[in-house]
């Protein structure tokens, strides 16, 4: 069986997390598999989105603990540090569909996306405390920027889980969806992003990136560099024609 499955749907595809008997966890050739998919992803200009998810009853557990010998510092180094610089450097946007848990690494993982859509039947649960870890993948960062640090400082002592809708309440994904929607919605919105002018939408997440640690005049300064970037691309000019004769714009997603 092969760790991640990737299904081609012209200008975006799904990868999926395919280890249903262990929930998805990830252990090395996981790792190694999702990397590739995502540099393939990343590399190919007719891929303009990438829909996450994950096999079977559950979207990823985080570590297979039976995976790891040694240090854990080196695990994370190697692997799920890497993993989450390349999705939020991924020059496309990113949709995760939460069907199921998503524990420990998994809910991280499933954060650092873009979008973020889930089954309301899914938990997320910062499942480090119980074995004495530190959130990682991310979690440190990215759980009090979205939720706030009360909250924050909660779910990652308390290691309880939270439902979809708890979490969407709280600002931590976009949307909860009945489980029997989740697929629909997920690709319809993926296939929405993947008709959009692809370089400007890169552009948004460059600028939405470096916002968390800028001041104001920084932002400022790159908001006029990115938007210098984003009017010297063919989509600009599309749209402003669009617009002007009143039809729908027929973006390329192309640099130039």
């Amino acid at each position: 069986m092969h760790p991640i499955l990737i299904d081609h749907r012209g200008a975006w595809r799904i990868v999926t997390l395919n280890r249903p008997d262990r929930l998805n966890a990830f252990n090395e050739a996981m790792h190694r598999a999702l990397a590739k998919a995502l540099d393939d992803a990343s590399e190919d200009i007719d891929c303009r989105a990438v829909l996450l998810t994950g096999a079977g009853r559950g979207f990823c557990a985080g570590q297979d603990l039976s995976d790891i010998s040694g240090d854990l510092g080196s695990v994370i180094e190697d692997f799920y540090n890497p993993l989450v610089r390349r999705i939020r450097a991924l020059n496309k946007p990113v949709v995760c569909a939460v069907n199921g848990t998503a524990a420990g690494a998994g809910a991280n993982i499933a954060l650092c996306c873009d979008i973020v859509l889930a089954a309301r039947s899914a938990k997320f649960i910062q499942s480090f405390a119980k074995i004495g870890l530190v959130p990682d993948s991310g979690g440190t960062y990215f759980l009090p920027r979205l939720i706030g640090e009360a909250r924050a400082k909660a779910l990652a002592m308390l290691a309880e889980p939270i439902s979809a809708e708890t979490a969407a309440s709280f600002g931590m994904i976009w949307r909860a969806v009945d489980d029997d929607k989740l697929a629909s919605e997920a690709e319809a919105l993926t296939a929405h992003l993947a008709s959009q002018p692809t370089q400007g939408l890169a552009l948004i997440k460059q600028a939405l990136a470096q916002s968390a640690t800028n001041s104001l005049d920084a932002q400022l300064d790159l908001e006029r560099d990115l938007q210098r970037q984003a009017g010297a691309t063919p989509d600009y000019a599309e749209g402003v024609d669009a617009f002007i004769a009143k039809r729908p714009p027929k973006f390329t997603g192309r640099p130039r």
